[in-house]
């Protein structure tokens, strides 16, 4: 393993970017693992961003402990903010490294990440760091999204052109956009032999997910962190992401529009 990579998070914390996953629940986003959750086991939410998901989990495993990690204190601030309005007394937040976490061996009986495979340099080391801290019978558990298999209609040639420049500037940045396909063979690399692979769609196909979707990204194309780099690595120009913008709020506009995303999702006994 290359101890020197880093993956940037191509995405950035933009407020169209939070807007996003300010949305997300256990529901939707974790529901594949739901069914393992219990009160009072202890859990390690990587990756937490603004902790809709994490207060959800902590909601299920109360008592038990949660621990919500993520790189950027910034979006730490905002996490926290959402527990104390819901009142949790049970988690707490600490800037960490998944790559290089620095807790016990068999510290957690459960370690989550959704969204998160996809924008590290070496996602068999963190799945391995994952597994490190998890105790022994616990559950590793991630979901990461694909975007070569993002699915819309109308299809509009500016969304297609969309996606091409996403996928390589998330590449340029270290990551990899099509991880749910490789969830399960990056767990089998990271030295797990008991792996639960599922999968799960995202679809947003009435009127206020097309407006909520279609608004957010475009707004995000061209204020978040992902317009500075395409930009930066000289994938489009200025005018090409206000053509992407104008494509999303057409796509939201149409009343036969429909997008769905698949997700990879696996469950790993450590």
């Amino acid at each position: 393993m290359n101890d020197d990579r880093r993956a940037g998070y191509t995405h950035g914390h933009h407020e169209s970017v939070l807007r996003s996953h300010q949305r997300r629940t256990a529901q939707d986003s974790a529901g594949y693992l739901l069914p393992y959750l219990k009160p009072g086991l202890s859990l390690l939410d990587v990756g937490c961003g603004p902790g809709t998901i994490t207060a959800d989990l902590a909601d299920i495993v109360a008592p038990g402990p949660v621990t919500a990690i993520d790189q950027f204190a910034d979006v730490l601030d905002v996490a926290r903010g959402e527990a104390e309005q819901r009142n949790l007394s049970n988690v707490s937040f600490a800037t960490a490294d998944v790559e290089r976490l620095d807790m016990a061996d068999g510290t957690f009986d459960v370690v989550h990440a959704h969204q998160v495979l996809q924008h590290v340099a070496d996602p068999v080391r963190a799945l391995a760091e994952m597994r490190r801290v998890c105790a022994p019978g616990g559950i590793v558990a991630a979901r990461d999204a694909d975007y070569a298999g993002f699915v819309w209609f109308p299809r509009l040639a500016p969304l297609d052109f969309w996606r091409d420049i996403y996928q390589r500037a998330a590449r340029a940045n270290g990551g990899e956009p099509d991880a749910g396909r490789r969830l399960l063979s990056w767990a089998l690399e990271a030295g797990f032999d008991d792996v639960t692979p599922t999968g799960s769609l995202w679809c947003y196909a009435t009127a206020e997910t097309r407006e909520w979707w279609g608004g957010m990204w475009a707004d995000r194309i061209l204020h978040s962190g992902i317009a500075r780099d395409i930009l930066r690595y000289g994938l489009a120009t200025t005018a090409q992401l206000e053509e992407i913008s104008q494509a999303w709020r057409e796509w939201a506009a149409a009343k036969d529009g429909w997008l769905a995303i698949p997700h990879g999702e696996i469950i790993c006994r450590a």
